[in-house]
C-alpha cells in the first residue's frame, strides 16, 4: 500500500509543479506587461502578454462567451478521466506524459474559471511567420501529448512476437 500511496504522489506532484509554474509564469507576465505589449528576446522569440477567451490557437475565442463554461465542463471531464489513468498506474512514461497534461489542464483551468481567459505569453516565429502565443500550462499539454503519440507508436512485445509467428 505504501508504494502505490507513493506512486500516486509522485505524479501528483509532477502535476502540481506544472500547475504552479504555470500560475507563477502567468503571474509575472501579466504584472510586468500591458496586455499587447511585447519584449523581444531573440530574433525567433518574443515575450508577450495576450488574452485567449477561446481554446487551442484561439479556437472559438469569439463565439459570444458559452465556450469558456463548455471548455470548462470538457476540461473537469478530461483531467478527472485523466486522474483515473493515473491511478490504474499505467507505468512511468505514460504516468508522466498524463502528469504533464494534467497539471497543464489545471492550470489554463485555474484561469479560464478565475480570469474569465487563458494567460498567454510565450511566442515563437521565424521569417515573418508567428505561432499563435502560448503558456507553461500548453507546454505541459503538449509535450505530454506527444509523450502519449510516441508511446502508442511503440510496437509492443506482445504484438512483435504474435507478428513474427503469423508470418508463413
Amino acid at each position: 500500500m505504501p508504494d502505490r500511496a507513493m506512486g500516486w504522489t509522485r505524479w501528483l506532484a509532477v502535476s502540481a509543479a506544472v500547475f504552479v509554474a504555470d500560475l507563477a509564469t502567468k503571474a509575472w507576465v501579466s504584472h510586468a506587461f500591458q496586455l499587447g505589449d511585447t519584449l523581444v528576446v531573440t530574433p525567433f522569440f518574443n515575450l508577450v502578454l495576450a488574452h485567449n477567451t477561446g481554446a487551442a490557437f484561439s479556437f472559438l475565442a469569439g463565439a459570444g462567451g458559452w465556450q469558456r463554461w463548455f471548455f470548462t465542463i470538457v476540461t473537469i471531464l478530461i483531467s478527472a478521466g485523466i486522474v483515473v489513468m493515473l491511478a490504474r498506474r499505467p507505468g512511468r512514461w505514460v504516468s508522466v506524459a498524463l502528469a504533464l497534461v494534467l497539471g497543464g489542464a489545471l492550470g489554463n483551468l485555474f484561469d479560464r474559471l478565475t480570469l474569465g481567459h487563458v494567460v498567454d505569453f510565450i511566442q515563437v516565429h521565424a521569417g515573418g511567420y508567428y505561432w499563435p502565443a502560448f503558456n507553461v500550462a500548453d507546454s505541459g499539454i503538449t509535450v505530454g501529448v506527444v509523450m502519449l503519440l510516441w508511446d502508442g507508436l511503440k510496437p509492443r512485445a506482445g504484438a512483435l512476437a504474435a507478428g513474427a509467428k503469423e508470418k508463413p
